[in-house]
Formats: structure tokens, C-alpha cells, sequence
């Protein structure tokens, strides 16, 4: 962190003395900054480089670097307004839909205001994440023999063996197929197996990235209720039934909302259930590498029970590492593999060699084992300050159920209250949250809250968050306002 401050704050002092020198004129050289600054080479070099991508200085190799010349004056804006009519004509009769609406998911990926207390972050902070561990794998992966070459289009065996090996069951190497994260590996199963226009069943809540995937898709997604140990299978045999759906997508494991986790005698009902309506089950398990300290032993995937190639399983290492990190994995049987792998390959050819070689270095490194434990024990420890701080200064906020894995709580909002004026005053007092509305794929049956403990800085962090939440609850909650 001292590193990226140092840099910043030389970006500025050099910005600031630009106007020194004439354009062409050449800079002091990076030995006399780094003296006359106090600072190491790398910082200097980071800095000209950052001024370089803002086009304010140019380098020249055994030269030094030099002030940029001005840019010429940016040319007039243009008219666009005939995109409005390319855009939409014809659109009534299209299946797919030309409009997508990303909000569900930009919610939850837009970094706040500074100062703001990221209560809807969906990824770690981070203080949480494998930071050196992740930065020495990916240096000696840049130096493994062919690390830049071309890889095999269905990934590296040996990573692809290692997904396996998680997933376990009979799953092979062979029925895995590395992709670039969950969102990229949940729009390649969800175009595998449902024409547009087809119904999808899903959980209700569930995730609403999701949504976004199945609607861009052209798919109209049918809503499933879960409860405390996950959805129901005589409602979902009902919905197989009504509407002659062939697709139902879960997160068995700390589910996204609920955190609910479906229980034992429910797993091969669901299996069955799908098996005879001739549907696939794409198992969302995003999530497994965040169990809390406390959770036990886990279920198995599902896809670990399947002979029969009911299941599409989708898992990720980027919830556990970096946003940035986005490796996930694909894995199926019979024929509907060869058609996630034509997708695969149609999209997006392959993941890039080097991230791969990374997640390889990674995983089969000693922090790894280390960090996954030290992850576990500090969300239990968030988990429980955020529980205990929310029934101390917000009884009036329900919170149904305590997960024992995941990043986030699922709140219920007392009867009558608006969920967006509630963002919105939240917002003002300092704190962001994530409004419960979008994770339902049909009318809501009452107004929640997600709130994320994964994201932000740590326990004071938490108790000042639930401080200004409470600030934003006196104004908006029914029985609160001053009238």
C-alpha cells in the first residue's frame, strides 16, 4: 500500500512541474528523481509510466523521457441520434432482446464514493486477499517453459485436473473445461442448454447476475421460493410441470442471498426431479472456498452424485482471490460438453496461458492452504461483529438466517418500507448497500437488504457502517420518521 501511495504522490509532484519544461524538453533523468525524491526505481519507473498512459510524457529508450508535445484540439461531437433507429428497428419481433439492463449486476461491481462503507462490495477486500501469494504465482508462472504460447482451447490438464479433483465424484479432467470466471461460465451453460425464448427455472432470490445472463439471453426466468434449506422440491416438480421448463439453475451451497445450504434428504430429490422432466441442473457452487470457520464439514457438489449428466457445474477461484483473478471451471458429461466447448471456444477462444499457469502456481502452493484458513476464520469473526452489531442497534431488521459460509447477510425490512428510499438516505449517511428487489425475478414478497462483510476494511469499519445505517433507518423506516 506504502508503494501505490509513494507512486500517486510523485505522479502529482512531476504533474505539477511539467509546465517547467518546453515541450520536447527532456526530464531529469530517473537516477536524479529517484535522489532528489527519496524514492526506489521502481516507484519512479511506475510513475513516468503512469504519465505516459495520460499522454503527457513520452519515453524514447536510451534517451530518457521527455514532456509531450500538445494534443491537437479534439474535433467537434458528432451526431449519434441515428443510433436510437438502428438500435431499435425491428425489435418487437427479436427473441433475444436488444436492450440489456445491468443493474442487478453493476450494483454490487461500482466502487462507492471515498469514505463511503462498502456494505454492497461482492468481493473481498483487499486486506483479505492473497495479494503476495497471487503476485509470486503469477512471476513464476511468466518464467514456466511456453507460459505465453498458445494453450489447449479446453485448458491445461493439469489445472483442469485440479477442478476435478475439488469437484470430485467420478468428474474427470476430461469433462472440465476452464473458463474466464463464474459470470463468463454461467452465460456459456445457460446458452448451452436453453434456446431463446425457452423458460428457466431459478431459486427465489437468487443472484441477479443471473437474471441479467438469462434475459440477455432471450430465456424467461420462472421463480422457485427457497427456504431455510434451499429451494423446494415439491415446487419445483410443480414449475417442471407448469411450464414444461428443461433448465433449473441453484447455488446449493450458501446460497446468493439466503446463504441457505440445501439440506441432505433435498439433493436427490432435486436430481430426480430434474432427471424426469429431462431439464439440467446448473449448479452454481461459487462460494465453496468461503466456508466459515464454524460450518463443518461440507455437502459435495452436487455434479459428485451425478451419474447421469444431469448436472452443469460452474466453480470459480475469483470470490476467493481477486476480482481480477478470473479463473472458473465448467464441468459436464455426455453431449452438452462439446456444445459448452463450441461456445467456449466461439466467445472467447481460450483463457490466456499466463493466468492459468498463475492459478496453477497458486493453488499448488503453500499459502494457498494457509490462506483459505486464515479467509475462513476472519469472515466467521465479520460475520458474527456485523450479526451481533445489527441485533444491537437494528432489531427492527429480521435476519432469518445466519450462514456459515459466503460474505453477506440477508436482512428483511419491516412492513411499508421503500427500499430505494432507504439505498438512498443510506447513501447520504455515508454507507452503500444493496437493495433486495433485484434478486427477485418476479414480484418481491417484501422489502430486503444484502449486506456484504467481505468487502469492506474490518470490525470498526462494520460497527461504523451499522452506525450510519441505523442514521438511515430513523429516516425511512415506517414508525421512525418524524412527522
Amino acid at each position: 500500500m506504502q508503494e501505490r501511495s509513494s507512486v500517486g504522490e510523485l505522479v502529482e509532484q512531476l504533474r505539477r512541474e511539467l509546465d517547467r519544461y518546453s515541450p520536447g524538453g527532456k526530464l531529469p533523468s530517473s537516477r536524479v528523481l529517484v535522489e532528489r525524491f527519496r524514492v526506489s526505481p521502481v516507484t519512479v519507473s511506475r510513475a513516468l509510466a503512469q504519465l505516459v498512459a495520460e499522454g503527457l510524457v513520452v519515453t524514447r529508450p536510451g534517451a530518457g523521457a521527455f514532456r509531450a508535445r500538445p494534443r491537437p484540439a479534439s474535433a467537434p461531437a458528432g451526431d449519434t441520434s441515428w443510433q436510437e433507429v438502428a438500435l431499435t428497428a425491428d425489435g418487437a419481433a427479436d427473441l433475444v432482446p436488444r436492450t440489456v439492463d445491468a443493474s442487478g449486476v453493476t450494483v454490487s461491481l461500482a466502487a462507492p464514493p471515498p469514505g463511503v462503507v462498502e456494505f454492497n462490495g461482492g468481493y473481498l477486500h483487499p486486506s483479505l486477499q492473497p495479494e503476495r501469494a497471487m503476485s509470486a504465482a503469477l512471476a513464476r508462472a511468466g518464467r514456466r517453459p511456453g507460459a505465453w504460447g498458445r494453450p489447449p482451447l479446453e485448458g491445461l490438464p493439469e489445472l483442469r485436473e485440479w477442478f476435478a479433483r475439488g469437484i470430485g465424484g467420478a468428474v474427470t479432467a476430461a469433462e472440465v473445461l476452464v473458463t474466464a470466471g463464474g459470470q463468463s461460465a454461467l452465460t456459456t451453460a445457460l446458452r448451452a442448454v436453453a434456446p431463446p425464448g425457452a423458460r428457466v427455472l431459478v431459486e427465489s432470490p437468487t443472484y441477479p447476475g443471473m437474471l441479467a445472463i438469462a434475459r440477455s439471453a432471450g430465456l424467461r426466468p420462472v421463480p422457485v421460493p427457497v427456504d431455510a434449506d434451499g429451494v423446494r422440491p415439491a415446487l419445483l416438480a410443480d414449475a417442471f410441470r407448469a411450464t414444461g421448463a428443461r433448465v433449473f439453475v441453484c447455488q446449493p451451497l450458501f446460497q446468493n442471498p439466503t446463504g441457505a445450504v440445501l439440506a441432505p434428504e433435498r439433493r436427490a430429490e432435486v436430481l430426480r426431479i430434474a432427471r424426469e422432466a429431462g431439464a439440467f441442473v446448473i449448479e452454481d457452487d461459487f462460494v465453496r472456498r468461503l466456508v466459515h470457520e464454524d460450518a463443518g464439514q461440507l455437502p459435495r457438489p452436487l455434479a459428485a452424485d451425478d451419474p447421469d449428466g444431469v448436472v452443469v457445474h460452474v466453480n470459480s477461484l475469483t470470490k476467493a482471490t481477486s476480482p481480477s483473478f478470473r479463473v472458473s471451471a465448467l464441468a459436464a458429461r455426455g453431449p452438452v460438453l462439446e456444445r459448452l466447448r463450441a461456445i467456449q471456444v466461439v466467445d472467447t477462444f481460450f483463457v490466456p496461458r499466463p493466468l492459468q499457469e498463475a492459478a496453477l502456481e497458486l493453488v499448488g502452493s503453500p499459502a494457498w492452504p494457509r490462506h483459505l484458513r486464515s479467509l475462513s476464520a476472519e469472515l466467521k469473526a465479520r460475520r458474527d461483529t456485523l450479526t451481533t452489531t445489527l441485533r444491537l442497534e437494528l432489531p427492527e431488521l429480521a435476519l432469518p438466517h445466519v450462514p456459515s459460509g459466503g460474505y453477506h447477510l440477508w436482512l428483511r425490512l419491516p412492513d411499508g418500507t421503500d427500499e430505494s428510499a432507504l439505498t438512498a438516505a443510506a447513501l447520504r449517511a455515508g454507507v452503500a448497500l444493496t437493495p433486495g428487489r433485484p434478486y427477485f425475478s418476479a414480484e418481491a414478497p417484501a422489502g430486503h437488504l444484502r449486506l456484504s462483510f467481505a468487502a469492506v476494511a474490518g470490525a470498526g469499519e462494520i460497527a461504523e457502517g451499522v452506525r450510519r445505517l441505523r442514521t438511515a433507518c430513523d429516516e425511512v423506516l415506517p414508525g421512525n420518521r418524524s412527522t
